[in-house]
């Protein structure tokens, strides 16, 4: 494969418009997914948990990287703390050692679609390939750079895909077209605008023919293999790819619309073609504001396993359950990830987290899933109280933080507060003062934030 940057073939003009559709309703009524990075660098599984993306400075961002998966690029730089910890646990030994070290012997697929389902996930996205360019399957050209014949000596992708079908959730699957630095001489990423994650090319990712050629045979094969009901494209995708021809971008979206009608793919495939639009963390907030949007975040501070990680930068259950309401409250998906450590278990944090909101499901389930954002006109949010508002086709759902007396701003002509009742069927004592409603809100039996489901009028 060339290491020439250069894209080395005429990009031409596509009318990418083509391939625009309706949303497919499964992803809008979803609501919640889960993706999973697992990979070599679950192995060293360190960084430095300084914030979240979008709260600070590229220049400090990527020498201090929070994301355990940048491992790689990031003791690539003398002076970083990564490379300091890696110096003294690791010596020189080179990143690929990872994939050698990298032992599974606690990875119970079944076990974490259970987890996973509980929680209210609807669909599962493990990464495929990173950027460190090593495979969780047998892909094309990667000769044994790969989960199939180094490290694990197994298909992880296909035991995740198998479990997550048996479990009756949809597939999807992370592939890093933008970056792989096992097969380009570039120099460490050091800022988001020499990077340019979503915009126009730059040097400091590979652009050329013979990588936009393996990323396509790449995720052709995945498109082949497991029919993914959704495809998550990172950073961009190699320019020279960008053209309508013989292993072109166009043809790889047409071929995977072919086979899997409702699938969806999101926007990180540079200026071309997206079902939806996608915030990270705190970054990119701005596309939260219109049509189909997702954000995506870990349970800590990092995607990959990270053992610095302590609950000082781990959402708590209540936090990642008001996270995902906010999100559904104003027409998103919450994509949260989970990362398991090099072994396949689930930190116990995580864990915990996931499990918190499973027992909020087992009644909140109507109120996020298949829910739609509930008028301002009919109800109107509040942050003391905490209050979020959902709708169904005949119902208004009230999701608070805590119980006890609250005040709701509500159009009494819109909303009827005589009927309103628990998320289990329990009556709620509520009244009118003037245009507000005053609830009085017991505290339930399993401590858990209540819902409270108002018909509407």
């Amino acid at each position: 494969m060339t290491r020439d940057n250069t894209p080395n073939q005429s990009l031409g003009t596509v009318d990418w418009s083509e391939l625009n559709r309706p949303l497919p309703e499964w992803y809008r009524d979803a609501k919640f997914g889960i993706m999973v990075h697992w990979g070599a660098y679950s192995v060293p599984a360190w960084a430095e948990p300084i914030g979240e993306l979008g709260t600070v400075a590229s220049e400090t961002w990527f020498h201090h990287s929070p994301y355990a998966e940048w491992y790689w690029n990031t003791i690539r730089f003398e002076d970083s703390p990564a490379r300091q910890f890696h110096r003294e646990t690791y010596g020189d030994a080179p990143y690929d050692d990872f994939l050698d070290a990298w032992v599974v012997d606690a990875f119970e697929p079944d076990r974490w679609l259970e987890l996973f389902s509980e929680a209210g996930a609807k669909y599962i996205v493990p990464t495929s390939k990173h950027h460190d360019g090593i495979t969780l399957w047998d892909a094309p050209g990667t000769a044994t750079r790969n989960t199939v014949h180094r490290g694990p000596k197994r298909d992880l992708l296909q035991a995740i895909e198998r479990a997550t079908r048996k479990a009756g959730l949809r597939f999807g699957v992370y592939y890093s077209g933008g970056l792989d630095w096992s097969i380009s001489n570039l120099p460490p990423i050091d800022a988001i605008p020499g990077l340019d994650i979503f915009g126009p090319a730059r040097t400091i990712r590979p652009r050329d023919a013979a990588y936009a050629a393996y990323a396509y045979l790449h995720v052709r094969d995945l498109i082949d293999r497991y029919k993914p009901a959704l495809i998550w494209n990172d950073i961009e995708w190699p320019d020279a790819g960008k053209h309508g021809g013989s292993l072109g971008l166009l043809e790889l979206f047409r071929h995977y619309y072919a086979t899997v009608p409702d699938g969806v793919v999101n926007d990180r495939w540079g200026d071309t073609h997206s079902d939806y639009l996608t915030s990270e963390y705190k970054a990119r907030l701005e596309l939260e504001k219109a049509g189909a949007w997702e954000n995506t975040r870990g349970i800590g501070l990092s995607f990959g396993y990270n053992r610095v990680e302590d609950a000082r930068c781990t959402l708590s259950g209540l936090e990642l359950l008001r996270h995902l309401v906010d999100i559904v409250s104003r027409g998103g998906n919450l994509l949260l990830n989970v990362g398991p450590t090099a072994g396949g278990a689930i930190p116990d944090l995580q864990r915990e987290a996931l499990n918190y909101l499973g027992r909020w499901m087992r009644d909140g389930t109507a109120a996020i899933h298949g829910s739609r954002p509930l008028e301002t006109a009919v109800a109107r949010t509040s942050d003391e109280p905490w209050v979020r508002w959902t709708k169904n086709v005949d119902f208004a759902w009230a999701i608070l933080d805590r119980p006890g007396p609250v005040i709701l701003d509500l159009n009494p002509e819109a909303i009827e507060i005589g009927s309103a009742v628990t998320a289990s069927g329990q009556p709620v004592e509520a009244k009118w003062d003037g245009d507000r409603c005053l609830l009085q809100l017991d505290p339930a039996a399993d401590d858990l934030p209540p819902l409270v489901r108002f018909p509407l009028r």
